[in-house]
């Protein structure tokens, strides 16, 4: 059904958009969301092990993709870390799955978080965009019943954009509610 709505979108209506704003030559200069990565910290897990196993569930069911434990690099004795460890969870989104998430992402979970008025619009000077997400039960997908621990996580929007404003613009165009949108 709504297999790639955005990407339809993104040919017919965004790099039309973008390239009247930017006056691009080339719909090669338009930029492009390359990818989504999702990554959540656990370094309560180092005390109570299981909580890796639910946060790769529950990431993979928000996902719709296999996420993998992030290991520990070196030891930190002060907090109880040894190297290899597992610390965390990610999974990185490409392609269809990547609209799908992000279609999801800004037209259900984003609506359902309390007292909602907009995302920060601060990228990371390359045109890349990272979203804190305080409590994962924002997503439909997971069932309030069974979750034991509420958990926060990362999602970066990897864009091909040179500069923050062709980033900014890109993420705006897909729908990503901004608090200081500047839609004409």
């Amino acid at each position: 059904m709504s297999r790639a709505n955005l990407k339809k979108d993104y040919q017919e209506k965004i790099v039309p958009v973008l390239m009247k704003e930017f006056s691009y030559t080339s719909v090669m200069q338009v930029p492009v969301l390359e990818k989504i990565v999702i990554n959540q910290g656990l370094g309560i897990a180092v005390a109570d092990k299981k909580l890796i196993d639910v946060a790769i569930a529950e990431m993979t069911t928000i996902a719709g993709q296999k996420a993998i434990a992030t290991i520990s690099k070196k030891d930190i004795s002060n907090f109880k870390l040894r190297k290899k460890m597992p610390i965390g969870a990610m999974v990185t989104l490409r392609r269809e799955q990547m609209y799908e998430f992000l279609e999801r992402l800004v037209r259900v979970a984003l609506p359902r978080i309390r007292d909602f008025k907009g995302i920060e619009s601060r990228l990371d000077g390359r045109g890349n965009y990272t979203l804190g997400i305080q409590e994962q039960i924002i997503f439909p997908e997971i069932n309030i019943e069974n979750v034991n621990k509420i958990l926060g996580m990362n999602i970066t929007f990897v864009t091909s954009a040179s500069t923050d404003e062709e980033g900014y613009a890109l993420l705006r165009e897909f729908g990503l509610p901004f608090k200081n949108a500047k839609k004409d």
